[in-house]
């Protein structure tokens, strides 16, 4: 038992060394920080800050773009701008009630879970369909502008499409498009009892981020679901160890960039370069991506803020937050991913369906 913790701890200090090998192309991180990166600038150079960084989120769209033919590039790109609208449209209509929000959100994690699993959509999966609708969920509740925002949220989608489009007719006759790989199917139940346990989580994090009357309360239900992207117990729990890890790391950069002060400029420039850093990371070592993606997401929060915090009291206040998120989503992977619950729920199901099949 003692040597075998031993060599778990051993093969987990040689995990945060090591950078896997990944046969995507540098074009792709690229491509992000201009979806990203363009929408910011319009807003910067209209003074309107904050809108360019709601639209920029829908520029994350980019990253489903399939390595296949043109065609089914395209059609996988704008059925995922479909769900980003209905991803923002369920957040923002139902946030004007805490609880009502936190329950939509759960119910939307499970269909979001449900379907991306279903179809078979490539990484990143459900995250970025979830990420919008909690951040849109978190949003000032405001019925007249909610035309606005999801104008700005599909045309951002629409920019990075045609983005996509004019890339794809370049490259496809450089590098062959991949057949598409499909893998078998999970048994209804498991794909069923998967999207309740997220569901469940992805709402009870929110809930507790609106209860405790956080500043930005969808960093919880973020955090919580980039922990649960793991492919397997062990896989969740060190995803959890190198999230809060690199988000302490993360977290001291971010002090230090924002300890200079940037303007709205610098905070533009500095969201597209650590866009195009963490796209090149986040295929070869999760917890180095982590280090990067913290700064840019307190840059994407902060930009157009009027926080009176301090520098300190931020990080402090967002390190928390990330901590509650990732230990809640550590649990909510437990449960995704235990077997012996698994089965017993099965079991349960299956003499519940023979009792009530005895009785008719």
């Amino acid at each position: 038992m003692f040597q075998r913790m031993i060599q778990l701890i051993s093969d987990e200090i040689a995990a945060l060394f090591e950078l896997k090998k990944t046969e995507r192309l540098w074009h792709i991180p690229v491509l992000a920080s201009l979806c990203v990166g363009v929408p910011l600038l319009v807003g910067y150079f209209l003074n309107r800050l904050d809108l360019g960084l709601l639209s920029c989120l829908g520029g994350l769209v980019i990253l489903y773009m399939p390595s296949t033919s043109v065609a089914n590039r395209m059609i996988t790109l704008l059925a995922c701008s479909f769900g980003f609208l209905v991803a923002y449209t369920i957040g923002i209509v139902f946030s004007f009630h805490p609880i009502v929000s936190a329950i939509s959100l759960g119910l939307f994690a499970f269909a979001a879970h449900w379907v991306t699993n279903y179809l078979q959509i490539r990484p990143p999966g459900n995250f970025f369909f979830i990420m919008l609708a909690s951040v849109s969920a978190c949003a000032p509740f405001d019925l007249a502008s909610v035309p606005t925002r999801i104008g700005l949220i599909a045309m951002s989608t629409m920019f990075a499409t045609g983005l996509a489009l004019v890339y794809s007719l370049f490259i496809v006759s450089k590098y062959p498009p991949k057949e598409q790989v499909t893998r078998p199917l999970k048994h209804q139940f498991d794909r069923i009892f998967e999207s309740a346990i997220v569901g469940v989580f992805i709402g009870g994090s929110m809930l507790v981020a609106k209860l405790l009357e956080l500043n930005n309360p969808y960093w919880i239900p973020i955090s919580c679901l980039a922990v649960m992207q793991g492919v397997s117990t062990r896989h969740i729990f060190q995803r959890s160890f190198q999230r809060i890890l690199g988000t302490s790391i993360g977290m001291l950069l971010a002090w230090v960039l924002l300890s200079f002060n940037p303007g709205p400029l610098g905070f533009v420039m500095g969201i597209l370069m650590l866009q195009f850093i963490v796209e090149m990371l986040i295929v070869r070592h999760y917890a180095l991506a982590v280090v990067f993606i913290t700064p840019m997401t307190l840059f994407l929060a902060e930009a157009a803020s009027n926080s009176t915090l301090t520098v300190n009291e931020l990080i402090a206040t967002r390190f928390l937050d990330i901590v509650i998120g990732s230990v809640i989503g550590a649990i909510g992977g437990w449960f995704l991913y235990h077997q012996k619950l698994n089965q017993q729920t099965k079991k349960s199901i299956r003499l519940t369906q023979k009792v009530l099949h005895r009785t008719r």
